[in-house]
């Protein structure tokens, strides 16, 4: 489990993270997002150990970076696809960043299957494109066979079938109980893959839970062919907005809206609740005009 508590972060008078508090759990894939200049980033150098907190902490399972006796075997991490020799073949990097890290250096081959990079393992890295980076940054990062992944924009560069291929592979970490902690300004990409999200917005948090219960609207969706349906929902105290054919209604249930039109004998043709989308949810916490950014 990851554990951030009272995390906080000034560089000089700016405060990049203000007393941040959030849990990732194992078994779940949690989508860390935030408008430009949030304080992901930051977190995420934290929680790794590559900048010191001002105050609090950002542990795994009790355990700051530092303090993990084999940290390549408990967290991989991926944070940008870069810091690779360019005359070196992935496979080399691999290998040498496995012997660097007391792994056998077979462990390579195992990573770049996973990845689905053997094919690619004897080209020089120079010669990848932003999408094989990516995956060879993945690949690096799972070398020890962590418990834990912590990834930052790890669908960057990747193509459709790369971002599905991505998705189905998070989606797998997860269901063997590990915990994955990943990084994205593709909302409708996190949508589709994580199970969890934490929302921050100038280094506060906004809002942490469950997708499912982040996502569900309280507006529902009705259609009649009946004029008499706005009036007849606003005489039963409802608020209603007109969208087209459709009428939206605020702050009530399918069930509230279906029994006020059998009651005054209004034909529907259609009812149904709305969900918001994430990025709608996104953005109405942030009051951000772009969807995220590290």
């Amino acid at each position: 489990m990851i554990e951030v508590a009272g995390l906080t972060k000034h560089f000089g008078p700016v405060t990049a993270v203000d007393d941040l508090t959030f849990t990732v759990a194992p078994g779940r894939v949690t989508g860390f997002l935030g408008p430009n200049g949030a304080g992901k980033t930051t977190t995420l150098r934290c929680l790794l150990g590559l900048v010191s907190p001002t105050r609090g902490s950002a542990t795994f399972d009790g355990r700051a970076y530092a303090q993990l006796p084999d940290p390549t075997r408990t967290v991989g991490a991926a944070l940008e696809a870069s810091g690779f020799h360019p005359g070196r073949t992935g496979r080399n990097h691999l290998r040498t960043l496995a012997v660097a890290a007391g792994l056998p250096a077979d462990q390579a081959e195992a990573a770049l299957a996973q990845v689905g990079m053997l094919d690619a393992a004897d080209r020089r890295v120079a010669g990848y494109s932003l999408g094989m980076r990516q995956r060879l940054a993945l690949a690096a990062a799972l070398l020890g066979d962590p418990q834990v992944l912590v990834l930052d924009e790890p669908a960057n560069g990747l193509d459709p079938e790369g971002i599905a291929w991505l998705r189905g592979f998070l989606r797998h970490v997860a269901g063997t109980g590990r915990t994955v902690l990943l990084s994205s300004h593709v909302l409708a990409e996190v949508a589709q893959t994580v199970d969890d999200v934490v929302i921050i917005d100038r280094g506060r948090l906004v809002r942490a839970g469950p997708l499912t219960e982040l996502t569900q609207g309280a507006a529902v969706v009705v259609r009649s062919p009946d004029p008499r349906l706005p009036d007849v929902l606003r005489a039963g105290g409802l608020e209603v907005t007109p969208e087209g054919e459709d009428v939206v209604v605020h702050g009530a249930d399918p069930a509230q809206v279906g029994r006020l039109a059998f009651e005054h004998s209004v034909e529907l043709h259609g009812l149904h609740r709305r969900r918001d989308d994430l990025e709608q949810v996104f953005l109405r916490l942030t009051g951000d005009d772009a969807a995220g950014a590290p």
